[in-house]
């Protein structure tokens, strides 16, 4: 027989004891372990559908009322032990201390509790029961006080355990110090069953809004991640076109290049060789790459990819729509590198596409400018107009257009106009013929 085998019978418990030592062990921490922990009461939340309502004098005050509420209750406590005691060390008993107990839920929650169970048979003794038994008035409205408190600072089987040990409490001390009168544990245990039940749901449902909202933003932050590769997805397929020809240019020139030269040297044609055998490897792994990043339902284009000169036949597309466009190119217009072109071209086309969406009816400028360093791009809408509600996006149109200036280097900016309208302005820097295009680490 292993050892395993021995010690198999005494380590299995019976369901019964297991949920035994899981209800202890569910006492122990909620009651007993760090119960006078200093676990001070945070200012309450002042972004609340009712609060935001506030004056801004009085919604900066607005996150201290629960902290006014307890100290409310707790000058309750001693106004009430105040008037019924004759005096002297009834005041500190039945007044003071639970007083002091209903404050101390600020800072020590369940170590408040502690306090008040332990001051009751004392509380009891002086009043001489003719208030009541064994919870004086004031200790009456302190213990319902405190449990409340509790119950919305730590969780639903806190407020379980100190039921349970009231009603314990109140049956001991009508067991063993009761001195003959009337009792009020059943009126302690209704009542204090009744908050407890309405404290825990709010805090049932304030943990729930608190997981919503932490779930919502994780899911935000998944959307926008996802938001994000899709669209640098798109800009890869997008330009493999432009790129697969400037490596299939590259392999053909060096190939030819030996037979443009009459009897070249054959380092030289090593050379072209070698060029063509990297380019060629490079455009495989591109293809490698790209087939990586492309998504099952994919089709290549069958055209090539659009450019700046095909911004007019775009424009005329979205005026067939209803939206007025304006276009306006300044400065000379030259041939610009093919990833440059594409990519401006999608930066107007999702910037009009956006227009479209968000502000139907409306006017739209596109600006093209071809400066001294790049080209330069503005896209301005006016206000929605007419009785077309604007349609919500996805979200992906900024996200892309980002990237794709990103990706270039190029700086963008997007803000609403003083009409109310919105803008996109947009530079791509392309190196001059003189400038060196390559080599930079």
């Amino acid at each position: 027989m292993t050892d395993a085998t021995k010690t198999a019978p005494s380590s299995t418990r019976s369901p019964e004891v297991q949920l035994a030592v899981g209800a202890l062990g569910g006492l122990r921490q909620d009651l007993f372990r760090g119960a006078f922990a200093y676990r001070p009461l945070p200012m309450m939340r002042t972004d609340g559908p009712v609060i935001r309502r506030l004056p801004a004098r009085i919604r900066q005050y607005a996150g201290w009322a629960p902290h006014a509420a307890v100290m409310a209750a707790a000058f309750l406590t001693f106004a009430i032990a105040y008037s019924e005691e004759s005096g002297g060390l009834d005041y500190i008993v039945t007044g003071l201390v639970p007083a002091a107990a209903v404050g101390m839920t600020l800072l020590r929650p369940v170590g408040a509790w502690w306090v008040l169970i332990a001051v009751s048979p004392f509380a009891g003794a002086l009043s001489g029961g003719w208030d009541g038994y064994p919870w004086t008035a004031s200790l009456f409205l302190a213990h319902l006080a405190v449990m409340t408190v509790i119950t919305l600072r730590t969780r639903p089987r806190t407020a379980a355990w100190m039921w349970v040990g009231t009603a314990l409490y109140g049956v001991a001390a009508e067991v063993f110090l009761s001195p003959g009168y009337t009792t009020n544990l059943p009126e302690m245990l209704f009542f204090s069953a009744l908050l407890l039940l309405a404290a825990s749901l709010v805090h049932i449902r304030r943990e729930a809004h608190r997981e919503v909202t932490v779930q919502r933003t994780v899911t935000a932050i998944e959307r926008d991640k996802r938001t994000l590769l899709e669209e640098r997805t798109t800009i890869a397929r997008e330009l493999h076109d432009v790129v697969a020809h400037h490596m299939s240019v590259v392999a053909i020139q060096a190939e030819a290049a030996p037979y443009r030269v009459e009897n070249p040297p054959p380092e030289l044609e090593q050379a072209f060789v070698t060029i063509r055998e990297n380019a060629v490897a490079a455009l495989t792994e591109l293809r490698r790459v790209l087939g990586v990043v492309r998504a099952e339902d994919y089709e290549a284009p069958d055209a090539p990819q659009p450019t700046l000169g095909d911004l007019d036949r775009l424009i005329a597309n979205v005026r067939e729509t209803g939206l007025d466009v304006e276009k306006v190119v300044t400065g000379a217009v030259r041939e610009l590198p093919q990833g440059v072109e594409l990519s401006a071209y999608r930066i107007v086309q999702e910037a009009l596409s956006n227009t479209l969406r968000h502000a139907p009816g409306a006017t739209a400028r596109v600006e093209v400018g071809y400066v001294l360093g790049g080209l330069g791009l503005r896209i301005v809408n006016g206000p929605a107009t007419g009785m077309v509600k604007p349609s919500p996006g996805a979200g992906h149109g900024i996200t892309g257009m980002r990237e794709r200036v990103t990706m270039l280097d190029g700086e963008m900016t997007t803000e609403e106009t003083a009409d109310g309208g919105y803008e996109v302005t947009v530079f791509l820097p392309v190196a001059s013929a003189s400038e060196p295009t390559g080599g930079q680490e």
